[in-house]
């Protein structure tokens, strides 16, 4: 299995987890429960599951966190998570915002005296819902009061735009382990991917000429570039204290153990300072 392999090649740099995504609308819930108790079993790396609330019912998520606990998971990284896919209505659930979930799993701690780390995601780029980058930055914190303990962001490509909202986190007194999401260009059809999945991403000029230099056929040349450059993305954050990196590997691990080799650290746990 594909997916196998790939973790037993990260398992030597000891990551400090491995997060399991989770479909829109909880569409492969079974599949990521599944998951992450075999992860658990099996490796010595905690998983961290991805738990999304729209649609869902107190009683539905009550029902995950429960196996979560049985199993094992000490943290979780909630969202609010995107429409269905199969068009069904995302109000039929108990839950608006990611601040809600994180209130909730809270209060299920408090209920079961089992306490789970929480984890939030951050938009240095702004999130596409919220073109107001002062009302964005109110949404995190309302996810920060309800009880999170730790921020991952979307993927982005500047540093310099992430560095600026980290300071504007810490002007709000958002003070939580802030955790950098890092996703290596493969292809030029991932380019287009990415800028899908992360709307509003910044592909900055300099990394776009790189990528126009290189043959419209050489895959391998923009293989090369997307290395390079989130090398460099990496090697900027550990000079300025980035409290850790997480990378979007997309079941690949081919980039990120070239990168970590590049970085000269030890192990995984060598990037990341704090968080889950």
């Amino acid at each position: 299995m594909n997916l196998d392999r790939r973790i037993a090649e990260l398992v030597p740099l000891e990551p400090s987890f491995v997060s399991v995504t989770y479909g829109a609308g909880g569409s492969t819930r079974e599949l990521t429960n599944d998951l992450v108790v075999r992860l658990l079993e099996e490796t010595k790396i905690p998983a961290v599951p991805h738990l999304t609330c729209i649609g869902h019912t107190h009683d539905e998520i009550d029902g995950i966190l429960e196996r979560y606990a049985e199993a094992g998971v000490t943290a979780i990284l909630a969202l609010r998570g995107d429409p269905p896919r199969d068009g069904s209505d995302p109000d039929a659930g108990h839950f608006d915002h990611a601040s809600d979930l994180v209130e909730h799993i809270r209060s299920f701690g408090d209920r079961h005296r089992y306490r789970f780390r929480i984890g939030v995601a951050g938009f240095p780029e702004g999130h596409p819902d919220t073109p107001n980058t002062l009302e964005g930055m109110n949404h995190l914190k309302m996810k920060v009061d309800a009880g999170a303990d730790w921020i991952c962001t979307q993927l982005f490509f500047d540093n310099h735009a992430f560095l600026d909202w980290r300071d504007r986190c810490r002007i709000e007194r958002i003070d939580i382990p802030i955790i950098a999401g890092i996703m290596p260009i493969s292809t030029r059809r991932s380019v287009t991917r990415m800028a899908g999945l992360a709307a509003g991403t910044v592909f900055p000029a300099s990394l776009q000429r790189s990528l126009a230099r290189a043959g419209r056929d050489d895959e391998d040349a923009v293989s090369e570039i997307g290395l390079h450059w989130a090398t460099e993305q990496c090697r900027n954050l550990l000079d300025h204290d980035v409290d850790g990196i997480h990378f979007y590997t997309l079941n690949k691990s081919d980039a990120t153990l070239r990168i970590h080799r590049s970085l000269g650290v030890r192990s995984a746990r060598g990037l990341q300072r704090r968080g889950p």
